[in-house]
């Protein structure tokens, strides 16, 4: 993967909403909250600032004007220039067409599980199953009333991804409870007795 001169993946949503039309950074904020984009991409007014600063520096964006309303601070607007526009075409290109190894915390967990008695694991898998049909709903829900509004489906295909990952992690700690509970085939029993104790799958 290139190495970017601002490589914070909240400088890509700038990038996008400044190619539209030049804002301030509050403005900023109000639009990726209004379009939801801060379940995809995490920030707040102050890394979204710094991030403006950081491809200002860059050269991908350039104060515009500096606007006052009333008695508020004054609000630098910024819009982006030819080198922001060339710099979000070739990182989205790379992000869609190239996959990358990431590195989730569940996945991290799952690798160093083994810390943990089986029965406890157990209770937190299950656990876990109930909080990702909490998320798959507020996700379809999401996407059930964003088209109820008229928004085309182009413009909820991460919405539509977040299910589809959703639906895949349910399947896999389903198959993950199983292996372990499985009283005649499980690795529950052996892995009970590294711990010392009984294995109790309920």
């Amino acid at each position: 993967m290139k190495r970017r001169q601002v490589g914070n993946l909240l400088a890509l949503a700038v990038l996008s909403y400044l190619s539209r039309q030049p804002m301030h950074p509050y403005e900023l904020a109000k639009t990726l909250r209004s379009h939801g984009d801060a379940r995809s991409i995490k920030f707040n007014h102050g890394s979204l600032y710094m991030v403006v600063q950081q491809l200002a520096k860059a050269g991908f964006v350039a104060e515009q004007e500096v606007n006052r309303e009333g008695a508020r601070p004054e609000r630098t607007v910024y819009g982006i220039t030819d080198a922001g526009r060339a710099e979000l075409r070739d990182w989205l290109r790379e992000l869609v067409g190239q996959p990358q190894h990431e590195y989730p915390a569940f996945v991290s967990a799952l690798s160093l599980f083994s810390a943990l008695t089986p029965n406890e694991v157990l209770a937190l898998l299950r656990g876990r199953l109930e909080g990702l049909a909490v998320l798959r709903e507020e996700a379809a829900g999401a996407i059930d009333k964003a088209e109820a509004d008229g928004l085309h489906p182009l413009f909820l295909v991460e919405e539509a991804y977040r299910v589809n990952q959703l639906d895949a992690e349910c399947a896999f700690v389903t198959e993950l409870i199983a292996k372990i509970a499985d009283p005649a085939e499980g690795w529950g029993p052996m892995w009970a007795a590294a711990h010392g104790m009984e294995f109790n799958p309920e």
